[in-house]
Formats: C-alpha cells, sequence, structure tokens
C-alpha cells in the first residue's frame, strides 16, 4: 500500500484578507480519492470537514491553519491472498479522526489582471484509523485490526491566477506532495495482505495538478471552489469569510 492522501484544498494563490492585514475564516468539505501501491494496488476514500482560520496582508502572503475530522476507506486490503484463509469484509473503513494543517502562501501581481503565486502546506493525524476484521484461517476462526498511524504529509505548488470581471479569481498549477504513514496489523494471519508489520507506507504519485475559483459573495463571504487530480480526482468547496 504505497500512497496516502493530503488534507483539503489549496485555496486561491492570493490572500481574501484586507489590504491593510486581517484575517479571514472558513469552513469547507473535501472529497479526496488517490491510489495506494505495496505490491497490490488499492483505491483509498475520505470525506473530510474542516474549519480553517488565517492571517494575510497586502494582497501578497498569507499564513493559515486548519483543523478537521476525516474519515477512511481503502478499498479491498482485508480481503484474503490464501484459498485457505476467508474474511468478514474486504474493505478498511474508520469513522471520524482528527487532523490539523498548516500553510504559507506568497503572490506575486504581473498586472491587475494576472499573477503568480506559491505555497507549502502540511497535514498531520492525530488520531489512529483503525478497523477489526474476523474470518477463518486453515479451519481456526480469527479477530484482528489493522491500524494506519502516524499519517502526515507536506505539499508545496506554483501556480498562475487570473482575475476576470466581479473579482473572480481562477487559478491552476502543478504541486509535488510527500506522505507517509505506518500500518500496523494485531496478528499475523497467514493469506492477509498486511499480516506483519509495522510496515512504512508512502505515496505511489509524487506531482498532482489543481485548479479552482475564489468568488465573492455578499458582505465579505467567498466561496472557494478547487479540483485535484493525481491517480484520482478529488475536490472540495468552502465558504469563508474576511474581517
Amino acid at each position: 500500500m504505497n500512497s496516502i492522501v493530503h488534507a483539503g484544498p489549496f485555496g486561491p494563490l492570493q490572500t481574501i484578507s484586507r489590504q491593510d492585514g486581517g484575517i479571514n475564516t472558513a469552513i469547507g468539505y473535501w472529497y479526496h480519492e488517490d491510489i495506494y501501491k505495496n505490491g497490490a494496488e488499492h483505491v483509498v476514500r475520505q470525506h473530510e470537514i474542516y474549519s480553517q482560520a488565517a492571517y494575510g496582508a497586502k494582497n501578497i502572503w498569507e499564513i493559515y491553519g486548519r483543523i478537521g475530522l476525516s474519515d477512511m476507506k481503502i478499498f479491498d486490503v482485508l480481503s484474503s491472498t490464501d484459498a485457505a484463509t476467508t474474511t468478514s469484509k474486504k474493505d478498511f473503513e474508520e469513522n471520524w479522526k482528527f487532523f490539523a494543517t498548516l500553510g504559507a502562501k506568497g503572490f506575486y501581481p504581473i498586472n491587475r489582471i494576472v499573477g503568480v503565486g506559491a505555497f507549502v502546506q502540511g497535514t498531520y493525524y492525530f488520531s489512529n484509523f483503525t478497523d477489526d476484521v474476523t474470518g477463518i484461517s486453515g479451519g481456526t476462526p480469527f479477530t484482528t485490526d489493522l491500524k494506519v498511524k502516524k499519517l502526515w504529509d507536506v505539499n508545496f505548488g506554483t501556480g498562475l491566477q487570473i482575475t476576470i470581471p466581479q473579482d473572480i479569481k481562477l487559478y491552476a498549477g502543478p504541486y509535488v506532495y510527500y506522505s507517509e504513514a505506518k500500518t500496523f496489523p494485531a496478528a499475523n494471519i497467514s493469506g492477509l495482505e498486511y499480516s506483519s508489520g509495522n510496515i512504512s507506507i508512502k505515496n505511489k504519485s509524487f506531482i498532482g495538478g489543481f485548479a479552482g475559483m475564489d468568488v465573492p459573495l455578499i458582505k465579505g463571504f467567498h466561496l472557494n471552489m478547487e479540483g485535484q487530480y493525481s491517480d484520482r480526482l478529488s475536490l472540495g468547496a468552502a465558504v469563508s469569510y474576511r474581517y
């Protein structure tokens, strides 16, 4: 299983905070898919909800922090690879666990319409993802679990931003990322893919692309929509408020 996830959108390249400096906050939802590989390939899916606070100034820089909850589903990772072993289910599933994200971005306006920017963002999951599985191995019933622990990632990207009428900002660009975690099976069961460990796992693809738009609403509110692609498509939206 050799690919992990990164938590949430990167957001517009230019801060939405006031020119003389200020805070903006947001709430958002993120749907993420990726492919894990460690011998066999597995699809991972996550639903995330989060709250964010940011401080930016002069329309050129911003720092932000995010805290949220995430589930995790890994397809077909609990199925047996041995005819003598059967399992009660194929997919790993765990519900809401806490994560936190820190990031910073900078923006350079080429003119009033076009600008370029860069960002760095990192995420750490404080809780372990754990799922139980039962089955029969060699005629003997068993119960065990698999833990995904110490999950973290770091992302770096650059992009181009274009401002169109109504102050709508369109942005896109490439990014690179690295992610790592460890898997801990509770018991050594013949026929299960993760029957022994402390196994380090990391992402299959290190390069992706992102695109999004930021739309001003009313009274300081903004709507941000973004998509990312690296093996699989991820997307989400957030509503922010500028103080």
